[in-house]
């Protein structure tokens, strides 16, 4: 008898398939498909029920005859109500998408309303199906609204009320604007914003109108103030989550893993950074640390810990994302982490650039290719610039001040940049290991620091290495500053046991490399003459090509993200946490209080000065 397995005609198979595909559509949409399938529909209607309440036009065509009888919608009860209802289930369709708990009761409870009001004011049942069918999906698969709410402040009320303003005002002048056919006179622009300013808040203003028309403007005009208004006070006065940071008794747990593996990873040491949560893994070995920005959970660089505990705290990462319906992502990881994430977690990767790593003992400055740097490094010296390359350990708390004073005055920006390779503050007495790099000039009248005139901060990368943290200049001296201190820092690294130095990030790297070079194709090259035109505003090229000069090893660091429509939202929620792009509103630099620098506690000062006696 034969043991081969007969094989299935094309025929058969496309059988299968049909009844399978068929099998699917009578079973319906996958579970956690439904929370982005509703809140889509959410958000269609409330963009019919806008439509119907702002455009009268829109009232007698045949699209509006489909959109008075979808739930929240209130048919001729009131253009008012009907663009009120619009407003409502578009905010509460984003909340829908990613399976808010919150968003859900909303729903389950804006939905029977919209039925009632169909049946009460048009008798209408097909309003009332639909509305139920909308309704049975929801309470069906109510355990797909998990997610908890997300981390939030008192700032969310005020950015509420200036983007529902704005949005309010521009919805505003498109009612004033959609009824010229009964418009008394032709109001200017001014006039109409007036008009618009003074119906937000229920009063009327100078446009007038034939007929009922000025009833259904104000109406719908007090209807946006209403909701603005509400959603404001909403946001305000509900319990306060503050920003994540790391508690005392997570730094130290930190500090002891990066004790045991910081050698590994050279961006290890800002996993201490204290506007960032962290999670561990099952046996505390290993951790995670991110900050959630714009609903994404992003970490940096590779988990910290044994590598074999990695898993583990991969898996409490994700645990966190789902629970929130956070997008979770990493910037920066290693190839060795990179790889680790994929595999566990069936994320991907993409090759972001490389992390410029200078081996000391090969370090020289001699050489043609090395000309450019030494040649600016003697014209600084014989300018009468000093250098000088310490310990945090070793610095008086009265320079440590006027060097805190000074990395914050030369800042470029309002808002201190970095998170994936920024720790965020120096001189913290538990940050003893950094080494600070200054340059001095001693022969001209004193500033307002000294003779101070750059500094650079690295972090400890292991026993044995370094890893670039900020570097800040007085824009009054000379330039090379920069070059100057990092050639200091590599001379003087041997007297402090550093074998290793991490310079900046060069993002794209590669694509800048290959796309200068002779044979390039027109692909590569259009991608590179679109970083360069970006290196206006973005420092891409010119980082590059700072590193390069040093000549380091280049080791590529990679993102990994869920799929390839989150990057988007990803390149924006990485920018905010760089602070390439700050949506909170500051006061007026006037206004502004002094941020109280940093101080070391207490009782390790003691400590510091006894051991020091």
């Amino acid at each position: 008898m034969s043991g081969k397995v007969p094989q299935r005609s094309p025929q058969v198979n496309q059988m299968g398939q049909l009844a399978t595909r068929a099998r699917s559509v009578l079973r319906g949409p996958r579970p956690e498909a439904v929370p982005v399938l509703l809140g889509r529909a959410c958000a269609l209607v409330g963009l019919l029920d806008v439509a119907a309440g702002v455009f009268p036009r829109f009232r007698h065509s045949r699209m509006h005859a489909i959109a008075e009888v979808l739930p929240g919608s209130t048919g001729p009860f009131a253009a008012a109500l009907s663009l009120s209802a619009g407003v409502l289930l578009l905010l509460l369709a984003h909340g829908l998408k990613r399976g808010k708990r919150r968003a859900w009761r909303a729903a389950v409870v804006l939905l029977p309303a919209g039925a009632v009001a169909q049946f009460t004011y048009r008798h209408s049942l097909i309003g009332v199906l639909i509305s139920v069918a909308l309704l049975v999906p929801l309470l069906r698969h109510r355990d797909q609204f998990a997610a908890l709410p997300d981390l939030r402040s008192r700032w969310r009320a005020l950015a509420n009320f200036v983007l529902m303003g704005a949005g309010s005002l521009a919805l505003g002048l498109l009612i004033v604007s959609a009824h010229p056919n009964t418009l008394v006179g032709d109001p200017s622009l001014a006039d109409r914003i007036t008009h618009v300013l003074y119906g937000l808040f229920g009063f009327e203003g100078p446009v007038d109108y034939q007929g009922n028309t000025s009833w259904t403007v104000a109406f719908s005009l007090g209807a946006l103030g209403w909701i603005t208004a509400v959603t404001t006070i909403y946001l305000a006065f509900r319990p306060e989550h503050p920003a994540a940071h790391l508690t005392e008794d997570d730094e130290s747990r930190l500090r002891a893993l990066l004790e045991k593996h910081g050698g590994r990873d050279s961006l290890g040491h800002f996993a201490l950074r204290r506007d960032k949560a962290v999670v561990f893994s099952p046996s505390g070995k290993a951790a995670v640390t991110y900050r959630v920005v714009s609903g994404v959970m992003l970490a940096s660089g590779d988990p910290i810990g044994d590598v074999e505990a990695w898993p583990g705290a991969i898996e409490r990462f994700m645990d966190e994302a789902k629970a929130h319906s956070w997008t979770p992502a990493v910037m920066g990881c290693s190839e060795t982490g990179a790889e680790v994430w994929t595999r566990e977690t069936g994320l991907d990767a993409l090759e972001l650039g490389d992390e410029a790593v200078v081996d000391v003992p090969d370090f020289s400055l001699t050489g043609r290719a090395m000309r450019n740097v030494r040649q600016m490094v003697k014209r600084i010296e014989r300018a009468g610039y000093e250098t000088r390359v310490r310990r945090v350990r070793d610095l008086g708390e009265t320079e440590l001040e006027r060097i805190r004073q000074a990395a914050e005055d030369w800042r470029g920006t309002d808002t201190e940049r970095g998170f994936s390779m920024a720790l965020g503050r120096i001189g913290d007495a538990s940050d003893g290991d950094c080494l600070i790099a200054t340059a001095h000039k001693a022969d001209e009248e004193p500033g307002p620091y000294g003779d101070l005139k750059a500094i650079l901060h690295f972090v400890p990368w292991g026993t044995d290495g370094v890893s670039l943290d900020l570097m800040r200049r007085d824009r009054a001296a000379d330039p090379g500053m920069n070059e100057l201190l990092i050639v200091a820092a590599l001379q003087a690294a041997p007297k402090f046991d550093i074998a290793r130095v991490s310079l900046n990030f060069a993002m794209f790297r590669s694509a800048l490399a290959r796309g200068e070079k002779i044979g390039a194709g027109p692909v590569l090259r259009a991608w590179r003459g679109l970083l360069v035109f970006l290196s206006r505003w973005f420092q891409i090229e010119s980082l590059y090509k700072f590193n390069a000069k040093f000549r380091p090893r280049w080791e590529p660091r990679f993102v990994v993200y869920r799929a390839s429509a989150d990057l988007p939202r990803l390149g924006f929620a990485a920018m905010q946490a760089e602070g390439f792009v700050n949506l909170a509103l500051p006061l007026p630099r006037f206004l502004r209080r002094r941020r109280p620098v940093a101080r070391p506690c207490a009782h390790r000062v003691a400590e510091r000065d006894a051991q020091a006696v």
